[in-house]
C-alpha cells in the first residue's frame, strides 16, 4: 500500500492536471453567480429546482430586467480573463422554445469581447468576441439548444481552438481567428441579456461558470477524453483497493467457515421428520398417541388402532382406567355396602338428614370429613343430592369445568349427578367411557348417502359426495348427466355437429366439412387453384387477378381497363395481374428524389429544418414555396408570418433605441442581418461569399473582405507557416509574427507570408 501511495503522489506530479477532484482551484474561477449575488433584490429572477440539488438554479422570466454586474465586479472578472488566451465558459441550462437570447456578455460600449447566444429562431449557437485585429467576429454552431430541455454547455478557447460540448458531447471543434482578451477598464457583464432592451434569456439557467484553463469541460463532465487521472482519481483508487482487499479477506473467512461445514456434512445423512403436536419425531421413530399407535414413515404419520392386553387382576384390584393411558390397568379396590369402589373414589351416605363421606384409601373404605358446604344461590327445589359429595348442587351445574377427562374428538356433557364423555358425529368410540373416538370412513363402510354418478370421498368426521366427470351437482348427494352440446361447454368446431354421450360429448363435422369434429375446414371437391381458398363446401375465394368457380381464370385488367397505369406508362397482362412499364427515356412514376428521400407523386411535406417552406412532388419535380400567410386566418402561425402579429408587445426596439419595427420587420446593424420576431431581436453575420485569394481587407462601410494584392493593406492574411521572413539580423520570422525594428522605438513589423510589412505606432509617438 505505501508502493501505491508514493506511485499515486508521482501521478499527480507528472499529470497536468488541471481539474482537481475537490473542484477547480478559486483562482481559476468565477462563479457568476457567486459574483453577481443573483437572487438577492433581483426583479425577473426568482429561484427554482434546478438539473441536480447541488447548486442554485434561476429562472429568468419573460418580464422587464436588469442582471448586471457591479463596476467593482465587473472589473474583477474582467481582471481575470485579460490578457488570457485559454478559458471555457459553462452552463447549465434550459431554454423556452424558439427564445433568442444571450447567456453572458462581456462588453464595452459596442464592442463585444465574450458574448454567447443561443438563437432558438435560427436553432443556431453565437460566440461574439474580437479579433486581434480588434475585428467584430461571431463564429456560428448550428445547433438546437431552445428546445425546453437540459443541456449542460461548454465552450472551450485554446488560442485559435476552439471546442463545443452539449450534453458531455464533442458537437464541434474548429481553428478560429484568436479572440483578443484586450479588455479596457470600464467594460460592463450582463447575465441573461445583452442589455436593458435587447437579448432577454428565457428560461433556467445553474452552474454558469468562466474557468481559466482551456479544459474546463472537465469539471462539467469529469470522465470526458480525459487521459491522465486526477490526484482525487487516484486516492480514489487506492480507497477502494483498500476496501476490496478488506472484502475480500471477509469473504476468505465467510467461504473457510462454510468449507468446514460443508466437511462435517460429508459425515451426515439427510432424514425426512414427521412433526405432531409440537413434538418432531424422526424416521421410524414410534409413539403412542391417545389410543392409537402412530410411525414417522418417510416424513408422513401413519397410525393404527392400540390393541389392549388382556389383564389378569389380583383379588384385591379390578381392571380401571387411568388418566393420560388408553388402556385399563389394575387398580386397588375397596369394597363397601356390596360395591366396589376404585382408589380416591368416594361415596357420601345420608341418613336422617346427616350425611357421612366416605373415600377408598389403601384398599379400605374411610370415614373423611369434609369443609363446610358452599352457600347455593338457587332455591331448594332446584338443588341436586351428589353421590360423590355431601355438598349439593344446582341444577344445571358445569361438572365438565371441574372434572373433564375428555381426548380428542370427544366432547364433554353434563349429565344431572356428573360429566360424561359422548363422541362428536362421525366418529366412534374406542372404549366404552367414550373418551377416545376414532373417525369413520363411511365410505368404506358403506354409511354415506351418496347416490348414483358420484364418487364417495371421507373426511374427517364427514364425507362427501363428488361427481363423475360428465356429471354436474344436483344436491350434496346426487349429480345428473351433464348435457355439453345444450349448454354451449363443449369443444366442437363451429362448424361440426355436437352429439352428448354418457359422461361426455364427441363432435362430427358437418357436411361439406373435414376434419376430427373439434376442427373443420371447407371442403371442395374439384380444389382451389391459383392460389384460391376454400371458404364454404365448394365456394373458393379467389386472389386478385382471378376468377372463377374454382379461380381458374386470369383477369385481364389491361382488356377491361382495371389497371392503375399512369404518367404514360403501358400496361402489360400477366397471370393474377398486370405490369405498367414505362417507355425508355420518361419517368413514368412522378416520385422525386429530395434530400436522399423518396417523395411520391402528389406528396405534400413541411421541410425538417424550415417549418414555414411547403414543398410538394409534382410529377417528378420538387416545387417549394414559402407558407402562404393569411392574415384574416386566426392560426395563422405567428412565427412563419410575423407580420400578422399586431400586438404591441411583439414589436422591437432598434439597437440604437430611437426605431420601433414590428414583428416581420428585418434591418442591417453592424454587418448582421437583424430580424423582430414576437418582441425578440435576433441578428446574426451577413453571409459573405468564400474569398479563395492570400490577402483580404473589409473596406471602411463595407462588411464583407475584398481580395488585395498588397499583403502591407491586407488586415486578414492565410497563413501559410512554409513562408518564412528574413528581418535585419538576418533572423527568420514565421508568418504571423511581429517584431519592433531594430533601432526604433515605435516601428512594429508583422511577417506576413514572407513578406515584411512595418508600420509606425503614432500612440507609441
Amino acid at each position: 500500500m505505501m508502493e501505491l501511495l508514493q506511485l499515486g503522489v508521482a501521478l499527480c506530479i507528472l499529470c497536468t492536471c488541471s481539474v482537481l477532484g475537490f473542484g477547480v482551484d478559486p483562482a481559476l474561477q468565477i462563479d457568476v453567480f457567486n459574483e453577481l449575488k443573483l437572487g438577492e433584490s433581483h426583479e425577473g429572477v426568482s429561484q427554482v429546482q434546478g438539473f441536480h440539488n447541488g447548486s442554485k438554479a434561476f429562472l429568468f422570466q419573460d418580464t422587464s430586467r436588469s442582471i448586471k454586474a457591479s463596476a467593482i465586479v465587473a472589473d474583477r472578472i474582467a481582471q481575470k480573463l485579460r490578457n488570457k488566451h485559454e478559458f471555457t465558459v459553462l452552463a447549465t441550462l434550459r431554454q423556452e422554445h424558439l427564445n433568442s437570447g444571450v447567456i453572458l456578455s462581456l462588453h464595452h460600449s459596442d464592442q463585444r469581447f465574450l458574448e454567447l447566444e443561443s438563437s432558438g429562431h435560427r436553432n443556431e449557437i453565437r460566440l461574439h468576441y474580437r479579433t486581434k485585429n480588434q475585428v467584430s467576429h461571431t463564429e456560428v454552431f448550428p445547433y438546437i439548444l431552445a428546445d425546453k430541455q437540459w443541456h449542460k454547455l461548454s465552450i472551450a478557447i485554446s488560442a485559435s481552438h476552439i471546442i463545443l460540448h452539449v450534453d458531455c458531447n464533442r458537437i464541434y471543434e474548429r481553428v478560429i481567428e484568436a479572440p483578443s482578451m484586450d479588455i479596457p477598464n470600464g467594460t460592463t457583464f450582463w447575465l441573461g441579456q445583452r442589455n436593458n432592451a435587447h437579448g432577454a434569456f428565457k428560461g433556467i439557467m445553474q452552474d454558469v461558470q468562466l474557468l481559466i484553463m482551456p479544459q474546463g469541460y472537465i469539471s462539467q463532465c469529469p470522465d470526458l477524453n480525459r487521459t491522465c487521472p486526477t490526484c482525487n482519481d487516484f486516492h480514489g483508487l487506492v480507497q477502494k483497493i483498500m476496501e476490496l482487499q478488506d472484502i475480500l479477506a471477509k469473504t476468505s473467512a465467510k467461504l473457510s467457515r462454510a468449507e468446514e461445514k460443508m466437511n462435517s456434512l460429508d459425515q451426515c445423512f439427510c432424514e425426512r421428520t414427521c412433526k405432531a403436536k409440537g413434538v418432531v419425531y424422526r424416521e421410524l421413530e414410534s409413539w403412542t398417541d391417545g389410543c392409537k399407535n402412530c410411525t414417522c414413515m418417510n416424513g408422513t404419520i401413519q397410525c393404527d388402532t392400540l390393541i389392549c392386553p388382556s389383564l389378569k387382576c389380583s383379588p384385591d384390584s379390578a381392571p380401571a382406567y387411568v388418566k393420560g393411558s388408553c388402556c385399563k390397568e389394575c387398580q386397588p379396590i375397596c369394597v363397601f355396602n356390596g360395591r366396589t369402589y376404585f382408589e380416591a373414589e368416594r361415596q357420601a351416605m345420608h341418613t336422617s338428614g346427616n350425611c357421612l363421606l366416605y373415600e377408598c384409601w389403601d384398599r379400605v373404605m374411610r370415614h373423611i370429613s369434609y369443609p363446610s358446604c358452599p352457600e347455593l344461590n338457587c332455591s331448594p327445589f332446584h338443588q341436586i343430592t351428589l353421590s360423590n359429595s355431601c355438598c349439593k348442587a344446582c341444577k344445571g351445574y358445569d361438572f365438565c369445568a371441574e372434572d373433564n377427562k375428555c381426548m380428542e374428538h370427544s366432547v364433554c356433557i353434563n349429565l344431572e349427578g356428573g360429566a360424561s364423555c359422548i363422541c362428536k358425529d362421525g366418529f366412534r368410540a374406542l372404549r366404552e367411557d367414550n373418551a377416545y373416538c376414532e373417525d369413520i370412513d363411511e365410505c368404506a363402510e358403506g354409511r354415506h348417502y351418496c347416490r348414483e354418478n358420484t364418487m364417495c370421498v371421507n373426511t374427517l368426521g364427514s364425507f362427501m359426495c363428488i361427481c363423475k366427470t360428465g356429471y354436474i351437482r344436483i344436491d350434496d348427494y346426487s349429480c345428473t348427466e351433464h348435457d355439453e352440446c345444450m349448454t354451449g361447454q363443449h369443444s366442437c368446431d363451429e362448424n361440426a355437429l355436437c352429439f352428448n354421450t354418457v359422461g361426455g360429448h364427441s363432435c362430427v363435422c358437418k357436411p361439406g366439412y373435414t376434419g376430427n369434429g373439434t376442427f373443420c375446414k371447407a371442403f371442395c371437391e374439384y380444389g382451389c387453384q391459383n392460389g384460391g381458398t376454400c371458404i364454404a363446401p365448394n365456394t373458393c375465394m379467389c386472389p386478385p387477378g382471378f376468377t372463377g368457380s374454382i379461380c381458374e381464370r386470369d383477369i385481364d385488367e389491361c382488356g377491361t381497363g382495371r389497371h392503375s397505369c399512369a404518367n404514360d406508362t403501358v400496361c402489360f397482362n400477366l397471370d393474377g395481374g398486370y405490369d405498367c412499364r414505362c417507355p425508355h427515356g420518361k419517368n413514368c412514376t412522378g416520385d422525386c428524389i429530395h434530400e436522399s428521400k423518396i417523395k411520391h407523386n402528389g406528396q405534400i411535406w413541411v421541410l425538417e429544418n424550415d417549418r414555414c417552406s411547403v414543398c410538394s412532388c409534382q410529377s417528378g419535380l420538387v416545387m417549394c414555396r414559402r407558407m402562404v400567410c393569411d392574415c384574416e386566418n386566426p392560426t395563422v402561425d405567428l412565427f412563419c408570418c410575423p407580420e400578422c402579429d399586431p400586438r404591441l408587445s411583439s414589436q422591437c426596439l432598434h439597437q440604437n433605441g430611437e426605431m420601433i419595427y414590428n414583428s416581420g420587420d428585418t434591418w442591417v446593424q453592424s454587418c448582421q442581418q437583424c430580424q423582430c420576431l414576437q418582441g425578440e431581436v435576433d441578428c446574426w453575420p451577413l453571409p459573405c461569399p468564400d474569398s479563395e485569394c492570400e490577402f483580404t481587407v473589409i473596406p471602411d462601410g463595407e462588411c464583407c473582405p475584398r481580395c488585395v494584392s498588397d499583403p502591407c493593406q491586407a488586415d486578414t492574411v492565410r497563413n501559410d507557416i512554409t513562408k518564412t521572413c528574413t528581418d535585419e539580423y538576418n533572423m527568420v520570422r514565421f508568418t504571423g509574427s511581429s517584431w519592433i525594428k531594430h533601432g526604433t522605438e515605435c516601428t512594429l513589423c508583422q511577417c506576413k507570408n514572407g513578406h515584411i510589412c512595418c508600420s509606425v505606432d503614432p500612440v507609441c509617438l
